[in-house]
């Protein structure tokens, strides 16, 4: 069994959530980027998902894109990104207890060639991907090189997403569905969109997969309020901008949505 499909199925049965922080591979250093995962992992991270820097994000909001920005602004290379995410799969706290999902453009699977890339996110220890730019219709050749690997191909689905289209995407997806909160890029915000708990049931009639939710959440009120409709939540900005302003407060950030979230 893929770990993505492991970890949701004995969340389900203690009556949790998945909390999945994001980390920016090589930011704010690779060392860094390593050490914050074990950290996350500590306080109760589900899974971790981990972006790949790209000089032309798709969807983030400026806490990210700036952190891709340092990265690449240092020479970070893909193998050396690979390397980073190595060696969080082998840290304790996460070797075959905490899976890890990779956020990356397609172009950079294209650069590098579809199987290298594959087989390197394979041997790296990921197991699953996010590729926010490849629209469904394109993901042909990507998929079954993926259920080939037992890779794990997650989908997004917006608060634009017509619904003929939204079934589709969450008929092709597999391990979770990645469900965007708002209309816009990624950043912490106040609060979450009234109509957002009525797109999650509705995509919970659509679909057995999990449900999880990303973009603008840094708060655990707002994972409280998620819990009863959501089966995770992905918290971004609020960990990566941390990292780099005030890391002692990371894990006690992430500590607090884990509590907030199992709580019944």
């Amino acid at each position: 069994m893929n770990p993505i499909d492991a970890t949701f199925a004995r969340l389900r049965t203690e009556n949790r959530r998945a909390f999945m922080p994001f980390l920016v591979a090589g930011d704010p250093s690779p060392e860094g980027t390593v050490a914050a995962a074990g950290q996350l992992a500590r306080a109760g991270a589900s899974l971790i998902e981990i972006g790949f820097p790209y000089s032309d994000p798709i969807a983030d909001g400026p806490v990210i894109q700036a952190a891709y920005t340092r990265v690449l602004g240092r020479g970070l290379k893909l193998d050396a990104m690979f390397a980073c995410i190595e060696q969080i799969a082998a840290l304790p706290e996460v070797a075959g207890k905490v899976p890890l999902v990779g956020m990356v453009a397609y172009s950079l699977i294209l650069r590098r060639g579809l199987d290298r890339f594959l087989d390197q996110a394979k041997q790296a220890g990921m197991s699953g991907l996010i590729v926010p730019d490849l629209p469904l219709e394109e993901t042909t050749d990507l998929a079954p090189r993926m259920a080939a690997r037992g890779l794990k191909m997650i989908l997004l689905v917006t608060p634009t997403t017509p619904r003929e289209r939204a079934k589709r995407i969450v008929a092709a997806a597999t391990g979770f569905v990645y469900c965007v909160s708002v209309t816009g890029i990624t950043g912490e915000r106040e609060g979450l969109p009234d109509e957002l708990t009525a797109q999650l049931a509705w995509l919970r009639e659509q679909t057995s997969l999990p449900l999880c939710v990303g973009f603008g959440i840094s708060k655990p009120a707002q994972a409280r309020a998620l819990r009863d409709h959501a089966d995770g939540i992905i918290v971004g900005s609020a960990i990566v901008r941390g990292l780099v302003e005030a890391p002692e407060t990371v894990p006690a950030l992430a500590a607090s949505l884990v509590a907030a979230l199992g709580e019944p």
